[in-house]
């Protein structure tokens, strides 16, 4: 199932902008199943899940980054990932998935937690923001 929430992750992005976000292809499934699999091996790194009724309804990746003088920024926590099946959506899943990334970020010193959301994402600013997040970087894009 985590696959098929990476996939659809992977079209979302796609269909917002197919110039920036890199192709789907033909088993994106698979793909990000592995991409989410090869990443549980590495200490800094946490892939958290929900369920219902025993079916997986969303997950979140987040891990930690290192001081980065090209993003200007000092060591924190990154929520990579966060996708919510469409029904379990407009439920709470989202939010408890964040608050449970966030604490394990927290329990492991991180000073700030950072994220990216697509412009046109505006479902996921509006829980970002209601979680205390706010706006610090405006990603630009040209096509050469």
């Amino acid at each position: 199932m985590l696959g098929t929430l990476g996939a659809m992750l992977m079209r979302t992005h796609y269909a917002y902008d197919p110039l920036r976000f890199l192709p789907p292809g033909d088993a994106p499934e698979e793909g990000y199943a592995w991409f989410l699999e090869s990443q549980l091996a590495e200490a800094d790194v946490v892939v958290l899940v929900a369920e219902r009724s025993g079916r997986v309804v969303g997950y979140i990746y987040a891990g930690i980054e290192p001081l980065s003088w090209k993003e200007l920024r000092d060591q924190a926590g990154f929520i990579h990932d966060i996708a919510v099946d469409e029904v379990a959506r407009r439920t709470g899943v989202a939010g408890q998935l964040l608050d449970a990334a966030i604490a394990w970020l927290r329990e492991r010193g991180m000073p700030r937690v950072v994220l990216w959301t697509a412009e046109p994402n505006n479902a996921a600013q509006q829980l970002f923001e209601s979680h205390g997040f706010r706006r610090t970087m405006v990603e630009m894009t040209r096509e050469l």
